[in-house]
């Protein structure tokens, strides 16, 4: 390589580090901002996290807490005052309290009450409504608890066939053998129905005097 062209080269890299200190001079700035952006929300990532576990802990400590209350009625109130920062949260403590008036105070208007007024989004209203309805068996007619278990029993809904047969023993509550029998029979044909469905199904049909699967 001649004098002249070892000369153009370096005149050529000068150039081109010049090019490239000037384009990081002008627009470095950005580079430093992604940096800070990714960094700034790893960081922000990270407090949400610690965040929700530290109070996921605290709802988890509050809910102990108030089962270790010496008596029913003490535990129900605990339950009922638990902070809650999410409806899963919401959900569970009114079902554990819901629970604790059924089981611990015997008292099924009570654990009804427990669940009666909560505004829960999705499954957890579901769920709640399916276990008002059943804790209302004796106090509520038949025919009302039947229409909130129909709209229990909406195509796609979870509790769809769990919903069913609480409609078949309403039907039974008030002498319907046929609807009852009609209703259980179509739990056994549905292509959804669970191994233990079946057989409360099954075994509540031969109860009313019918036989499995016949449709009748």
């Amino acid at each position: 390589m001649s004098e002249t062209d070892s000369f153009i080269d370096e005149v050529n890299d000068e150039v081109r580090r010049d090019r490239l200190y000037g384009l990081l001079r002008r627009y470095g700035w950005i580079a430093v901002l992604v940096v800070l952006a990714i960094v700034g929300g790893a960081a922000w990532n990270e407090f949400q996290k610690a965040r929700e576990r530290a109070a996921s802990e605290a709802f988890g400590d509050a809910i102990l807490d108030a089962l270790d209350e010496a008596d029913s009625d003490a535990r129900i109130a605990a339950l009922e005052a638990v902070p809650t920062s999410t409806p899963g949260q919401a959900a569970l403590a009114a079902f554990l309290a819901s629970s604790e008036a059924a089981a611990g105070a015997d008292d099924p208007a009570r654990a009804a009450a427990a669940l009666d007024g909560q505004q829960f989004d999705g499954i957890y209203g579901d769920i709640a409504t399916f276990k008002k309805l059943i804790l209302e068996a004796g106090v509520t007619p038949a025919a009302e608890r039947r229409d909130g278990f129909r709209a229990l029993a909406a195509p796609g809904n979870p509790l769809r066939l769990l919903a069913e047969e609480q409609i078949a023993l309403t039907h039974v509550e008030e002498g319907a053998t046929d609807e009852a029998l009609q209703v259980l029979q179509s739990i056994l044909a549905d292509a959804e129905v669970t191994q233990g469905l079946r057989q409360r199904a099954s075994q509540l049909i031969v109860a009313l005097g019918g036989e499995p699967g016949s449709g009748a």
